[in-house]
């Protein structure tokens, strides 16, 4: 099974940008689609954004919507989140998920059945 490692999570001011990555290793990254969640403290995991497996279709939350991209890497197994014009209602642990099935392109947590440890994202106001 695939393992999942996020980094890039920091703390920042509001406005500010941030570029997430997940790299992934043990298993075949490229036939999957990939996603990224968030679960602020208190509240439940909820689906940001997620890619196809060629990177070629993209969806996204309404609220980071003109604001984050999505992207991968296939040839290095490594998908990204760049995160711009952050807010606080962004501040979250984020974390990166594999699809459960190949060539699909879900936005459900039941729809993922590998997950990484989380990265944190702080953002002052």
């Amino acid at each position: 099974q695939v393992q999942l490692i996020e980094s890039g999570g920091t703390s920042v001011q509001a406005g500010d940008s941030l570029r997430l990555s997940c790299a992934a290793s043990g298993g075949t990254f490229s036939r999957y689609a990939m996603a990224w969640f968030r679960q602020a403290p208190g509240k439940e995991r909820t689906f940001v954004a997620s890619i196809a497996w060629n990177g070629k279709r993209t969806t996204y939350t309404d609220s980071v919507k003109g604001r984050f991209t999505i992207s991968r890497d296939n040839a290095n197994n490594t998908l990204y989140l760049q995160m711009n014009s952050l807010t606080p209602e962004d501040a979250a642990v984020y974390y990166c998920a594999q699809e459960r099935m190949p060539f699909g392109l879900g936005s459900r947590p039941m729809d993922f059945n590998s997950w990484g440890q989380g990265t944190q994202v702080t953002v002052g106001s």
